[in-house]
């Protein structure tokens, strides 16, 4: 590339043809924001299903059963599952959702038992409290622990009521999670949810049970073992890792987020041919211009990178801008595809913003590497026999 010194010369011939330049900006960010719009989205389905190697979690379903509504298990299995080998503990979860199928914008409620959550050892000892707080919420029955997504999109503050599939609740507390699935819901005890869904069973009767192993090489064994248990019961089970549950229990919205991998290559595809040509017309018009200055002593090979560095600047300021833009979005928009009570919250991260700038920078350069190429072997002569 250049020196700075030559910056201010490539500055200068960009800004010679204004509108040609800001076209070509305003294309770049559009194309860039739609890229980096399916990069979140990609991050969000690596984040909530893609298993690391210290995961100990696991997932206790009806087996044949995705839909909350439709995965029922005795609640009493808790004892039996605690007593597996290789169990740290069990905790029986009841699910309600206001819609099934996938949305983005959807209510789950989780009904645990409130030592579960407040005990020594329960699940807010991970939590971070934004506002409210844990003693608020074992005070009320009624009481609801919200995630700090879904606080943000549907304007949740402390103390205010809401409803949701015919179940009123309080906010007690907004949580941070590091936890994809902790972001979108609402906490409340297990036995108010338990009464006050319309259907699902009654007391006695739950969704799910999340299950703590206490090593990551025994996950497929232990999972195994609890399906065994429950075989030949009424209610047998059907045990998975939890983001693979995730993943299994998703895969519609997993597809879709896959197929757009494709948008994103179109979205580069653009880029790269909106920069070629603005640059390929912007070499035609300096023809002259070039002889002149390899007259002065600017030998083809410098002419040659200032061209692609219009190129890369190019692409650098129109994919911060569409990097940016995208990136401000994802972020205030707060959104998150659910489906079957389970989300994949759209991701944005600084890495996602440095990717962004690399892959614009790169199809800069690479747009005006032929422009350039040609620019760089015309004789002066050729130059100024040029119309």
């Amino acid at each position: 590339m250049i020196t700075p010194k030559f910056m201010p010369v490539v500055v200068k011939q960009l800004w010679r043809h204004r509108v040609r330049s800001v076209l070509t900006l305003a294309g770049v960010s559009i194309a860039m924001f739609l890229f980096i719009a399916v990069q979140t989205l990609q991050e969000g389905v690596r984040q909530s299903t893609q298993a690391a190697a210290g995961d100990t979690t696991l997932v206790v379903y009806r087996e044949n059963r995705f839909c909350p509504a439709a995965s029922r298990l005795p609640q009493f299995y808790v004892d039996r599952i605690e007593k597996i080998p290789g169990v740290v503990s069990a905790v029986p979860v009841k699910i309600v959702v206001n819609n099934c199928r996938a949305s983005l914008d959807v209510v789950t409620f989780r009904g645990v038992p409130r030592e579960n959550i407040a005990g020594p050892n329960g699940w807010a000892s991970k939590w971070q409290l934004i506002s409210g707080s844990v003693d608020e919420w074992q005070k009320r029955s009624d009481s609801a622990l919200v995630g700090e997504t879904l606080a943000a999109r549907r304007g949740f503050k402390v103390g205010q009521s809401f409803d949701a599939s015919g179940i009123t609740v309080t906010v007690a507390g907004i949580i941070r999670s590091p936890e994809a699935q902790d972001q979108n819901v609402a906490y409340v005890h297990l036995d108010f949810l338990q009464q006050a869904a319309d259907k699902g069973g009654g007391l006695g009767v739950v969704t799910q049970f999340t299950v703590r192993v206490d090593d990551p090489a025994r996950v497929e064994a232990v999972a195994a073992a609890i399906d065994e248990e429950f075989r030949t019961e009424a209610d047998p089970t059907m045990t998975s890792p939890e983001k693979a549950f995730v993943a299994q229990a998703g895969a519609d919205i997993v597809e879709i987020v896959k197929f757009t991998q494709w948008l994103g290559w179109g979205c580069l595809a653009a880029v790269l041919a909106l920069v070629a040509n603005a640059i390929v017309l912007s070499v035609q018009d300096r023809i002259k211009e070039h002889a002149v200055l390899q007259t002065l002593g600017f030998r083809s090979g410098l002419i040659a990178r200032l061209i692609v560095s219009e190129g890369m600047l190019i692409g650098v300021l129109g994919g911060a801008i569409g990097t940016a833009i995208a990136l401000s979005v994802v972020h205030f928009g707060n959104f998150s595809l659910s489906q079957e009570g389970l989300s994949i919250n759209v991701a944005a991260s600084w890495s996602v913003l440095a990717w962004g700038l690399v892959i614009s920078a790169g199809v800069g350069i690479v747009a005006g590497l032929v422009p350039a190429w040609r620019a760089g072997r015309r004789e002066i002569a050729s130059c100024f026999r040029a119309v």
